[in-house]
C-alpha cells in the first residue's frame, strides 16, 4: 500500500487531526516572491524609503514599519536582542564645559553631576546565555539629567553590520539560533549567520571587528563603548555640528583568550555579571572618559567614507578624541528585575542641544525602540516605572493606558484649551524647549542609498592592519573556528572569497586551515542589498585604498597598561609555605589596587613554617585559572604542590593563556613538573620580565616589584604561537 506524503514527512507516523489542521498554515517559500503580511508583492526589502539618498526615513515607508513591528514583537517579554545584561548606578561629571557646540546642560556646568544608569548586555544570547560568548557587547548609559533624560545607546565596537534599519530583523534572524532545532545558542558560529554576511559585503568592516579580541573582553570595566552612529550636537545660535561619542575605560582596554573564554563559560558563565558587581561593592568604582569626535559640517563630506554610514568610524588620526568628562559606577542595583531588566532605552530619547542624523540605521532605531518596549513592559506607560522615571517632572496630556502610576488632576487632557489656562503650555526655544535641527532635504522619495555607502572593505583592510601581531592570528583563529563549524562548504567559500577584498593573505590562511583551496576572489554578484528592477552595476562596492594605512587606536596593544586595580591574583599554596614570602607579595598587590586569593587543595587553613595560618579562599575544585588575571607560586609549597595535579594543571593553563606567573625561588621543584621547565628567563631584568611576562625571584619584595609590572601588561600573547601547551 502507498504511503501518504505526510507518513514519509514524518517517518511513518500515521497522521492525525493536528497535523490535517497545520496543513493549511503550512509555508513554502520556495520560488516565490516576497511580499508583505497582507500579500503585497516587496519590489525592494533591503533599502528604507527615504527623502534623497541621504536623507531622513520616511514614516509613510509601511513596509519597514511592518517588517519592524512584527520583529520587535516576536519574543516576550525577554528582550529581542541584548537579553543578558548587567546594570549599575553612577554619576557623569564634565571636565570641560561644550557650550560653544550644545546647549545641552549637562555638557555645559561643569558643577554639576548627572545620575546615570548603565547596562552591558550581550547581544545574541538569551537571559541565560554565556557572558563569554564571541559577541558585540551592548554599552547603554541613561543620562537624569536637568532638561529630560538622554539615552546614549551604543556598543563596546563603533561600527555594525548593516546600513540600513531595513536589514535589522534579517541580521538578527541569521544570527539566532537556526530555527528549525534552537540551536546554538549565543553563538554566530552557524551556517545562517554566515550564509547572510557572505551575501552581505557591507559587514565586512563590522565581522573583522567581531572575529576580534574586542568581541571577548576581560571585563565589562575593561571595554570601549561607541554611540555607533553620528549624531548632531545644536548650540544656542541654532549652529551645528557633527559628533561621534567615545567611552574611554582607565583600566583600559583588554581582552581573554578564545580557548580561555569557553573554558570560563562553563566554570562561571556569569563571570562579567560578576566581575562588575564585585568591583562595585568593593569600592574599586569602574571608571570611564567620555570623548567626542567633533566635526563642522563644513567638514561633511572631506573624508574618505560617508559619516553618515554605521558601518564606518572616523579614525582618531584624522579627528582626535576630546575627553571631555568622566561617569563613574558606584553602585550596584538594589533588584535585578525592577532595575536592569525593566530599564528601557531609547536612541530617540535626546534632549535639546543634541539631535539625530540621516543615517538610515539610526532613523529606523527611532521607531524600533518605542514600539519594543509597549510590548515587552506592558504598554505606553513604561517609562513611569521607577528606573525609567526622568528627575524632572513630567507634564503633557497622556493619560491613562496599562499600569498609569500618574493621577492627573483637572479636567483637560488635549491642547489648545480654554477650561485649564491652555497648560500644559509649549515651551519656546528660550524656555529650554526642543527644537529639530534645521536641515535642507532632498524632496525625492527613493529607496536606495548614496553611492557614498558602497566603500565595503577600505575601513576592514585598515582594521586589519592596524592589529598587532597576536592580534592578527587571533582573528585568524576566529574566521577558522567560525567557518569551520560551518556545514554547507559553499558558504565558506563565499566569505572567503569576501576576505580576499580584506586581506588576501588572511583569506589564504584560513582557507588553509579549513582544507580548501586559497580564494581567487569574491562570487559575483557580491551585493545584495540592491533593488530588484537595478542594474548589478550601479550597485557593485567601490574598492578604495584609504590614504590612512594604519589606526593605532585601533589595535587593543597600544591601551592603557600603567595599572593593576581590581586584577585577581591567584596564590597558589600550601602546608609549610613561606609566611614572608606570602605576606610581603600580597601586600604589595593589594597596595596597587589588586585582588589575592588563596588557592589550595582544600578549604579551611594552609599552614606556614612557622606555623602562621592562612585562610584558604577556594580550593582547587572550584577554581581555575581562566578565572585569574595571574599566578603566584607561594614559596616553601614545592614540595607539596609538584603532587598536586590540579596545581600543575593550574600554571600550564596560566602559561598557555599568556598570563603573568611568579615563582619563588624556593619552588623550582614544583615548576620543574609543569610546562614552565627550561622555560623560566635566564636573568630578572626588568626587560626580561615585560618580554617574557615569568618572574622568578629569591627576595619576595623584589618579586612583588617585577610581579605588578608584569600583570600591568595584561597578557603576552607574543609567546602564544611558538609555545603552544597542550593545558
Amino acid at each position: 500500500m502507498a504511503k501518504h506524503k505526510s507518513q514519509e514527512k514524518s517517518g511513518n507516523q500515521p497522521d492525525n487531526e493536528k497535523t490535517k489542521n497545520l496543513h493549511s498554515h503550512i509555508a513554502d517559500a520556495s520560488g516565490e516572491f516576497m511580499t508583505t503580511d497582507h500579500g503585497v508583492r516587496i519590489n525592494d526589502d533591503q533599502n528604507s524609503l527615504k527623502a534623497g539618498e541621504r536623507a531622513a526615513t520616511l514614516l509613510e515607508d509601511f513596509i519597514l514599519r511592518e517588517k519592524i513591528t512584527h520583529f520587535d514583537h516576536e519574543r516576550i517579554p525577554e528582550r529581542i536582542v541584548h537579553a543578558r545584561g548587567s546594570g549599575a548606578h553612577g554619576v557623569f561629571k564634565l571636565y570641560n564645559s561644550l557650550s560653544t557646540f550644545t546647549k545641552a546642560h549637562f555638557l555645559n556646568d561643569t558643577s554639576v553631576e548627572t545620575p546615570v544608569f548603565v547596562r552591558f548586555s550581550t547581544v545574541a544570547g538569551s537571559k541565560g546565555s554565556t557572558d563569554l560568548a564571541r559577541d558585540v557587547r551592548g554599552f547603554a548609559v541613561k543620562f537624569y539629567t536637568q532638561q529630560g533624560n538622554f539615552d546614549l545607546v551604543g556598543n563596546n565596537m563603533p561600527v555594525f553590520f548593516i546600513q540600513d534599519a531595513m536589514k535589522f530583523p534579517d541580521l538578527i534572524h541569521a544570527v539566532k539560533p537556526e530555527p528549525d532545532h534552537e540551536m546554538p545558542q549565543a553563538a554566530s558560529a552557524h551556517d545562517t549567520f554566515w550564509d547572510f554576511i557572505s551575501l552581505m559585503p557591507e559587514s565586512a568592516h563590522m565581522i573583522m571587528w567581531a572575529m576580534s579580541d574586542r568581541a571577548i573582553p576581560r571585563s565589562l570595566r575593561m571595554m570601549e563603548g561607541f554611540g555607533v552612529h553620528t549624531f548632531r550636537l545644536i548650540n544656542e545660535k541654532g549652529e551645528g555640528c557633527f559628533v561621534k561619542f567615545h567611552w574611554k575605560p582607565l583600566l583600559g582596554v583588554h581582552s581573554v583568550a578564545w580557548d580561555e573564554a569557553q573554558k570560563i563559560s562553563g566554570k562561571d558563565p556569569d563571570f562579567h555579571r560578576r566581575d562588575l558587581w564585585e568591583a562595585i561593592e568593593s569600592g574599586a568604582f569602574p571608571e570611564w572618559e567620555l570623548g567626542v569626535q567633533l566635526i563642522p559640517e563644513a567638514d561633511e563630506f572631506k573624508f574618505e567614507f560617508d559619516l553618515l554610514d554605521p558601518t564606518k568610524l572616523i579614525p582618531e588620526e584624522l579627528v582626535p578624541v576630546q575627553r571631555i568628562g568622566k561617569m563613574t559606577l558606584n553602585r550596584n542595583p538594589d533588584n535585578f528585575f525592577a532595575e536592569t531588566e525593566q530599564v528601557a532605552f531609547h536612541v530617540g530619547h535626546i534632549v535639546p542641544g543634541i539631535d539625530f542624523s540621516n543615517d538610515p540605521l539610526l532613523q529606523g532605531r527611532l521607531f524600533s525602540y518605542t514600539d519594543t518596549q509597549l510590548i515587552r513592559l506592558g504598554g505606553p506607560n513604561f517609562h513611569e516605572i521607577p528606573i525609567n522615571r526622568p528627575v524632572v517632572p513630567v507634564h503633557n496630556n497622556q493619560r491613562d493606558g496599562f499600569m498609569r502610576q500618574t493621577i492627573n488632576k483637572g479636567k483637560t487632557s488635549y491642547g489648545p484649551n480654554s477650561l485649564g489656562n491652555n497648560d500644559p503650555q509649549q515651551a519656546k526655544a528660550r524656555d529650554g524647549g526642543f527644537t529639530s535641527y534645521q536641515e535642507r532635504i532632498d524632496a525625492k522619495k527613493v529607496r536606495a542609498r548614496s553611492n557614498s555607502f558602497f566603500d565595503h572593505f577600505s575601513q576592514a583592510t585598515l582594521f586589519f592592519n592596524s592589529q598587532s601581531e597576536p592580534e592578527k592570528n587571533h582573528i585568524k583563529d576566529a574566521f577558522s573556528f567560525e567557518l569551520g563549524k560551518l556545514k554547507t562548504v559553499a558558504i565558506r567559500e563565499r566569505m572567503l572569497g569576501i576576505l580576499t577584498m580584506i586581506d588576501k593573505k588572511l583569506a589564504e590562511e584560513v582557507a588553509l586551515a579549513l582544507g580548501l583551496p586559497s580564494p581567487k576572489g569574491p562570487q559575483q554578484p557580491i551585493n545584495h542589498s540592491i533593488p530588484a528592477d537595478a542594474k548589478q552595476a550601479d550597485f557593485e562596492p567601490i574598492v578604495l585604498k584609504s590614504t590612512l594605512k594604519e589606526s593605532p587606536a585601533l589595535s587593543m596593544s597600544n591601551t592603557v597598561k600603567n595599572t593593576i586595580k581590581t586584577r585577581k591574583i591567584a596564590f597558589l599554596a600550601a602546608d609549610g609555605l613561606e609566611a614572608d614570602s606570602l605576606d610581603t607579595v600580597k601586600k604589595a598587590l593589594l597596595a596597587e589596587g589588586a585582588v589575592v586569593e588563596i588557592i589550595a587543595a582544600k578549604l579551611g587553613e594552609v599552614k606556614a613554617s612557622d606555623g602562621t595560618g592562612f585562610p584558604v579562599d577556594q580550593s582547587f575544585l572550584t577554581a581555575a585559572s581562566v578565572l585569574y588575571d595571574a599566578v603566584y607560586v607561594v614559596g616553601g609549597t614545592a614540595e607539596v604542590l609538584k603532587g598536586e595535579a590540579n596545581a600543575i594543571h593550574f600554571v600550564n593553563e596560566a602559561f598557555k593563556h599568556c598570563k603573568a606567573i611568579a615563582v619563588d625561588q624556593q619552588a623550582t621543584k614544583f615548576i620543574a613538573a609543569t610546562y614552565l621547565s627550561g622555560k623560566l628567563p635566564k636573568d630578572a631584568s626588568d626587560e626580561t620580565i615585560l618580554n617574557e611576562g615569568i618572574v622568578m625571584e629569591a627576595d619576595p619584595a623584589r618579586l612583588a616589584k617585577q610581579f605588578i609590572k608584569a600583570i600591568a601588561q595584561h597578557r603576552f600573547w607574543e609567546r602564544e604561537k611558538p609555545r603552544k601547551v597542550p593545558a
